[in-house]
């Protein structure tokens, strides 16, 4: 049975910082995962499926696994598996979908609508690359390294604070208002539901070169060096905008780096830790109960623009 093509990454219009926060962690998975809240519609699902295709044709192996709303603790982490123990009495371990997504992507539509003791679950596995089962008589430990990818519209529920602060970067994807570019995707759309295939074709240059860029950026990053400066920068940034934690500093200068390999560059400059503090910063500052994302990023941008480079 032959599978049906994703939809390009690089045909995905007017989502550049979703687009650019996801780029981030293919590139060095320890910038701690993706948390897309916004709008219902908008391309979130689909530019997060899209970006397994893309490191494909970039020869990279991380595999985006989809964990459904309504999967149970088992499906997840593992259990006995009863066809084994049921016609040969063995005791042997089946693997979920932690196991599935080692090495690559797990992705939760809705996460904020997701059993918070399986989010708290999740969110620990995440961040030790390993999952242990203790059940049914089986003791299992073995490596699931992945980067967590959580959307959903926080219209339809919230996301405890504690645990945005998990995800290393947070977007928060509008509906766009041009009406140029969404006529643009709605033509896009449609040509990709009549021929996927000749429609993914026509966009194999522009999906060759970026996967080439990210390829290239994975081998580099860790040579990319943040001098101190930068560093004291980053610092600065955190502080001024009241980010709670030392996390923040962390995934701020991650993610600069891994911006800086994507550029081609061999250091992290003032661009790269401006270019991506708003995604790590967003939900790690300090917020009143009736904000809304524009008003919180703006206030945000005015922090890290005044602040002395």
């Amino acid at each position: 049975m032959t599978t049906a093509p994703a939809f390009p990454f690089t045909a995905v219009l007017g989502q550049d910082e979703l687009k650019q926060a996801l780029l981030l962690n293919a590139v060095d998975p320890g910038v701690g995962g993706l948390l897309a809240l916004g709008d219902r519609g908008t391309a979130k699902s689909t530019t997060v499926r899209a970006l397994g295709a893309l490191l494909e044709r970039a020869g990279i192996s991380a595999p985006v696994v989809d964990l459904p709303l309504g999967a149970t603790e088992d499906r997840v982490v593992g259990s006995l598996d009863l066809e084994a123990a049921l016609t040969g009495g063995r005791r042997e371990f089946a693997s979920g979908l932690l196991a599935q997504a080692h090495g690559g992507f797990l992705y939760i539509d809705e996460v904020n609508l997701l059993d918070d003791y399986l989010v708290d679950l999740l969110l620990d596995v995440a961040a030790s690359g390993v999952n242990y089962v203790e059940r049914d008589g089986l003791s299992v430990r073995h490596e699931a390294r992945f980067v967590l990818v959580g959307s959903g519209n926080p219209e339809e529920g919230d996301l405890r604070p504690q645990l945005e602060d998990r995800f290393g970067l947070s977007t928060y994807v509008r509906t766009l208002s041009d009406p140029r570019l969404r006529t643009e995707i709605v033509r896009r759309r449609l040509a990709f539901d009549v021929d996927p295939a000749g429609f993914c074709d026509g966009y194999a240059e522009p999906q060759t070169e970026l996967a080439e860029r990210v390829r290239e950026a994975r081998k580099r990053v860790a040579e990319v060096v943040t001098g101190q400066e930068e560093l004291d920068e980053a610092v600065r940034i955190c502080i001024a905008a009241g980010a709670v934690g030392h996390r923040a500093e962390v995934v701020l200068v991650r993610a600069a780096r891994a911006h800086a390999a994507l550029r081609g560059n061999a250091d992290v400059e003032g661009a790269d830790l401006r270019a991506t503090a708003l995604p790590a910063l967003r939900h790690r500052v300090p917020r009143e109960p009736f904000d809304d994302p524009a008003t919180v990023d703006a206030r945000l941008r005015e922090v890290i623009d005044g602040v002395e480079r």
